[in-house]
């Protein structure tokens, strides 16, 4: 329970009704709300979008880096993932989707760790979304990776981090961070969660 009790989330909401049903989610899996110390920003709201929109309009400094791109620690809450707004969010730099009403706390928990390391979580489901989306631009993706980048991309896809992805293939981590390095600029990505949703929409994986 230590490492649980370490976790700090800020949280930005739509509404009251949505805060306090994401603040008794938080609550069950022991996850405090603690703006000032939070490494993590979760945001909250019926759609995608919405949740966006909370977070994005907070003035802070801190959140600069999010609209830019460069920041992997947000993490969005929602109840509805239409495919535009699943876009928007990968582009945006979001690391981590969640399902309001299908995630359990043990989930809530491994994301945030995942959220806070820039690791990508994307439920099956909202992958789903995303690719059949017609939203979904088409980029040029390359015809084939190595041998290598594929099986990263493959661990990625499960949800592995860069420590398990390392364990798996028997190399060391600052090999997989140049591997994944070397994928982003490939697929023309900035993201985890993008890089494996482009590559599943152009066959890759």
């Amino acid at each position: 329970m230590t490492a649980v009790a370490q976790l700090r989330v800020r949280l930005d909401a739509t509404d009251a009704t949505v805060r306090a049903g994401a603040l008794e989610l938080l609550s069950r899996a022991g996850i405090a709300v603690d703006p000032a110390e939070a490494t993590v920003t979760l945001a909250a709201g019926g759609t995608v979008e919405e949740a966006l929109d909370a977070a994005l309009a907070t003035p802070e400094p801190a959140l600069s880096a999010v609209r830019s791109g460069r920041d992997r620690r947000l993490m969005v809450l929602a109840d509805t993932f239409a495919p535009a707004g699943v876009l928007r969010a990968v582009r945006t730099g979001v690391s981590v989707l969640l399902h309001a009403g299908r995630t359990t706390t043990d989930q809530l928990v491994a994301a945030v760790h995942s959220a806070r390391h820039g690791d990508g979580r994307l439920p099956s489901e909202v992958l789903a979304r995303l690719l059949s989306g017609p939203e979904t631009a088409v980029v040029t993706a390359p015809r084939t990776l190595t041998a290598r980048q594929t099986a990263v991309l493959t661990l990625m896809a499960d949800g592995h981090g860069n420590a398990a992805i390392a364990r798996s293939l028997s190399c060391s981590e600052h090999t997989v961070k140049n591997v994944i390095y070397e994928l982003m600029a490939r697929l023309q990505v900035r993201n985890r969660s993008h890089a494996v949703a482009r590559a599943v929409r152009a066959g890759l994986i």
